[in-house]
C-alpha cells in the first residue's frame, strides 16, 4: 500500500529531523557512511514540500549498504533495492502510513552523488527558481492531491530541465 502524502509550508524543523534521522543512520551503518547529506525540498528553507526528508548518505562501498539491509529493515526501514537507478540503495521509513523519510545510498564515487547534492544546492542559492518550483509543486498537489503518481508527473519535465542546468552550475561552481 502507497503512503499517504502532504503538501505544507517550509518546516523549521526539517533540519533537526534531518539530523535526528542522520544519528540514526549512523548508528545502524557506522563505519560504512563516509558522510550523510540533507536532499531535496525539505533542504532548502523556505520552500513549500512534502514533510518528507530525504537523506542523502555516501558510503564506501554500496556492497557495504547491501549487508547491512537486514538492519536497516530491524530497524524499521523498507528496503527497495535500486528501485530503477542503478548504483542506489533506496530504503524509505513510513509511520502510520506517512512517509517520513527517504534514503538514497549511493558510493562515494558515484555520479548521480552530484546530481542530487546539485539540484537543492541551486534552489537554495537561487531563490526566484525555487519560488518557480513552488509554484509549479502547489500547483501539481492542487490537482492530484490523492494521487502522487499525478503529483511526480507535473513537476517531472522542469526538474530535467532544472537538474541539467544545476549540474552544470554545480560543475562550474567546483571549478572556480
Amino acid at each position: 500500500m502507497p503512503s499517504h502524502y502532504t503538501f505544507i509550508d517550509y518546516d523549521p524543523d526539517w533540519p533537526k529531523a534531518f539530523e535526528r534521522e542522520a544519528e540514526r543512520l549512523r548508528a545502524i551503518l557506522g563505519d560504512a557512511l563516509v558522510e550523510i547529506h540533507h536532499v531535496g525540498s525539505s533542504s532548502v528553507p523556505g520552500l513549500a514540500a512534502k514533510p518528507i526528508i530525504d537523506m542523502l548518505p555516501v558510503a564506501r562501498s554500496i556492497y557495504m549498504i547491501e549487508d547491512a539491509t537486514r538492519r536497516m529493515e530491524r530497524a524499521g526501514y523498507k528496503a527497495w533495492g535500486a528501485y530503477g537507478l542503478p548504483g542506489r540503495c533506496y530504503f524509505t521509513r513510513d509511520k502510520d502510513g506517512w512517509r517520513k523519510c527517504n534514503i538514497h545510498i549511493y558510493a562515494v564515487d558515484d555520479p548521480d552523488v552530484d546530481r542530487h547534492l546539485a539540484f537543492p544546492s541551486y534552489l537554495r542559492a537561487h531563490p526566484e527558481v525555487a519560488d518557480e518550483y513552488e509554484a509549479l509543486k502547489r500547483e501539481a498537489y492542487q490537482r492530484f492531491p490523492a494521487d502522487i503518481e499525478g503529483y511526480m508527473e507535473v513537476k517531472d519535465a522542469w526538474i530535467k530541465v532544472q537538474e541539467q542546468v544545476a549540474l552544470a552550475w554545480w560543475r562550474e561552481r567546483d571549478m572556480a
